[in-house]
């Protein structure tokens, strides 16, 4: 057997922590292997699954649905491989289609998908990182969930093709299954007020056996966190980068608590560094980990108003925390509550309602479109602001390494980096490019 060319012995030595894992930590079951129950699993198959989703972390960018659907109906390992070998977009359609006839990707996915799909993940075929990314699990401690194991979040699966394709984990990763979740967010410019809140509903959810979801950032997220250890409870932090890297770096302590009683999670793999991207992308898992979503603070353009739309467009509930009239920090709670049909949450017991179906139960869950747009993220969610997060302030990067960076095709990204120089975002040099900022 050979991944990205490595010889089967060199693949064994880096695949050994996936296979203790899924062993010992996440119970990979019958149904995530379809070959059986785990202990009459070989490890050479075992491992080569492991392998495989831990290559495609590597590979594609947090919520790609090519990859997800190549992968659904191939298996990871087959998809892996036709896809390093370079296959034509005409090839891979022939494949699922005779192979899988009646899998999603054989009746959703067309050529002009598949061959965007091959330009986007081109620039990242390697191995290094995907052995980087092992060897920093394995002297970590991390653990490698696939869906369908036993301690992987069935609720992931709501996401549909927008699924992630494994998840990394440090910490307990029991929690993960073990009582109902509910993502509590808002404003990193949080004020007293919002923290007060935040801390109460938090500490009074965990009181009553739920756990809480949030992204450990500064404000309102951090306030949740704390309050739900402070309450003896686990707690589950959602990262934007890679769980070995702890961001914010000032939130250092605070995710180590949190792996010691709850979940540290991200589908990016160690080693990968949040982008503006990556954290918009990010707020569709903790939506769809928790049964509902709390806003307890937001601006205008909140990106935690980007997790309420995630949550409404999956009929999950949604709720908002009320602040004064005359306060920014709560316009975007406003606007849900005025716009987007979501719950007013005023104490731990609306939220409780939210659960259970009973008054309240069920609600915000307007118009996902609109729910989206009402975080405003459309304009930074795009494929430019990707190339932008790929470029530095301060050393030239050439456009292969930017397209690399940004996880698109160098044709779009030479395209992206020109209309972003016309704008005065970005500038080039004879060494490459870098933001507009460093001159």
């Amino acid at each position: 057997m050979k991944v990205f060319g490595i010889e089967e012995r060199a693949v064994r030595s880096a695949i050994g922590f996936a296979v203790t894992a899924a062993r010992e930590t996440t119970g990979l079951s019958t149904t995530a292997m379809d070959v059986g129950p785990v202990d009459e699993v070989s490890e050479d198959v075992l491992g080569e699954r492991l392998f495989a989703l831990a290559a495609w972390s590597c590979l594609v960018e947090p919520g790609d649905s090519t990859a997800a659907m190549l992968v659904q109906s191939l298996g990871a390992e087959r998809a892996l491989e036709i896809v390093i070998a370079r296959r034509e977009a005409e090839q891979i359609l022939d494949e699922l289609r005779t192979a899988a006839p009646g899998s999603v990707g054989a009746t959703a996915l067309e050529l002009p998908a598949i061959a965007a799909g091959r330009a986007r993940w081109a620039p990242r075929i390697s191995e290094r990182p995907v052995m980087e990314a092992l060897a920093t699990a394995r002297r970590v401690g991390l653990s490698l969930l696939a869906p369908g194991a036993d301690l992987w979040p069935r609720q992931l699966d709501d996401l549909g093709v927008h699924a992630p394709l494994c998840m990394w984990a440090r910490g307990v990763t029991t929690t993960l299954t073990a009582a109902p979740m509910v993502a509590i967010v808002g404003a990193r410019a949080a004020t007293s007020y919002g923290e007060h809140v935040a801390m109460e509903l938090s500490a009074e959810l965990t009181g009553r056996g739920i756990v809480v979801v949030s992204g450990a950032a500064y404000g309102i997220d951090g306030v949740a966190h704390r309050a739900a250890l402070a309450a003896g409870g686990p707690t589950i932090a959602v990262l934007a980068g890679g769980v070995d890297r702890s961001y914010p770096a000032g939130h250092t302590d605070l995710l180590d608590r949190v792996a010691v009683n709850g979940a540290v999670l991200s589908e990016l793999a160690p080693g990968a560094a949040p982008t503006r991207w990556r954290f918009l992308q990010r707020n569709r898992v903790i939506a769809a980990l928790g049964e509902a979503t709390v806003v307890v603070e937001a601006g205008a353009r909140s990106g935690s108003l980007n997790t309420a739309g995630h949550a409404a467009t999956l009929g999950r509930a949604v709720g908002a925390v009320p602040g004064p009239v005359t306060s920014a920090a709560s316009a975007g709670c406003h606007r849900l509550l005025r716009e987007f049909d979501a719950q007013c949450v005023t104490s731990a017991h609306d939220v409780i309602e939210m659960l259970g179906g009973g008054p309240g139960g069920g609600g915000g869950r307007g118009d996902a479109a609109a729910a989206h747009g009402a975080g405003g993220s459309g304009s930074h969610t795009d494929d430019a602001t990707r190339v932008m997060d790929a470029l530095s302030a301060r050393s030239w990067r050439t456009p292969s390494d930017v397209a690399a960076r940004a996880g698109l095709s160098l044709a779009d990204t030479e395209g992206f980096l020109g209309m972003l120089a016309l704008e005065g975002r970005a500038v080039r040099g004879d060494a490459g490019w870098r933001t507009a900022r460093a001159t």
